[in-house]
């Protein structure tokens, strides 16, 4: 179960990275995310219909780790989606009073959910067989979150997957708020008007990003990889969706495991030959003189 949920998590994840490279209006090519999460959603609902889990174990990581990582994907773009579609119009502190009620009504969300929330981020295990397996649903728990078809999910599957939307959706908006910050402190002799955007694949930036982070060259090395993503996200114009996810995929290459590293070294050899010779050029012509 395990190899297929990976080989179809990718499929999903190389499809959203299509759409997100294409040029065009951001809501549609949200619209377009959001098809291709529910089309993988509904395949793999179809899959685990058919499929008899072996163990305990088994079912809970199903309903823990693999059925979250498709919705919560699926949650993120509609609150993304929706926080375009309802942008008030206006100036810079019009948005930022937006993006603020926003923030504060995930942390809303967060507080409410304290209890799960916290089982969540410590990596509990204790209450997993009552959280993530089927049959298990106790009608004080929660109900706001629960999905009506009960062979198909827990009592916390979906509040898990609305949690890892919402830190990612909270990601977002910070981003968002960011930009406007930074526009606000930079003096406007200094404003790009065509800022730098990442035009290559989107794990190649995730590549270099763990390895400036590895080397420890910022902060003294005493900065997380979360902040450097945000820090890149924002210069750069690009959303890394789950970095992590990118990096893993990096370490599981067998060949060429720092392939966007090797092509940045052999360009800038080229790059100093190409100098070198061209100085060397310069000398001759000088000293024919």
């Amino acid at each position: 179960m395990n190899t297929f949920a990976e080989r179809f998590y990718a499929a999903m994840e190389n499809q959203l990275n299509e759409v997100s490279l294409n040029t065009g209006v951001q809501t549609e090519k949200l619209k377009e995310s959001i098809k291709i999460c529910k089309k993988a959603m509904a395949k793999l609902k179809n899959y685990i219909s058919t499929y008899a889990f072996e163990t305990v174990e088994e079912e809970v990581s199903f309903f823990k780790e693999i059925k979250p990582m498709f919705y919560s994907k699926y949650i993120y773009f509609i609150n993304v989606y929706n926080f375009i579609m309802q942008k008030p119009l206006g100036g810079d502190e019009i948005l930022k009073e937006y993006i603020n009620y926003e923030l504060t009504d995930l942390k809303r969300f967060f507080d409410h959910n304290h209890a799960f929330y916290q089982y969540y981020r410590s990596a509990s295990t204790q209450m997993d067989q009552f959280y993530f397996t089927r049959g298990g649903f106790d009608v004080y728990v929660e109900l706001e979150d629960f999905e009506e078809d009960d062979l198909y999910s827990t009592s916390h599957d979906y509040k898990l997957s609305k949690i890892m939307a919402n830190e990612k959706y909270q990601d977002y908006l910070n981003l968002e708020l960011q930009k406007i910050l930074n526009r606000d402190e930079l003096p406007v002799e200094n404003k790009m008007d065509l800022p730098l955007t990442w035009t290559f694949n989107k794990t190649d930036l995730v590549e270099l990003i763990y390895a400036l982070v590895a080397l420890g060259v910022f902060n003294n090395g005493n900065s997380e990889i979360k902040m450097v993503v945000s820090f890149f996200q924002t210069v750069f114009q690009v959303d890394l969706g789950s970095y992590y996810h990118k990096y893993t995929d990096i370490t599981r290459r067998k060949k060429e495991r720092t392939s966007f590293l090797d092509k940045l070294k052999i360009a800038l050899l080229k790059r100093i030959d190409e100098k070198f010779e061209m100085d060397g050029w310069q000398q001759r012509i000088d000293f024919s003189n």
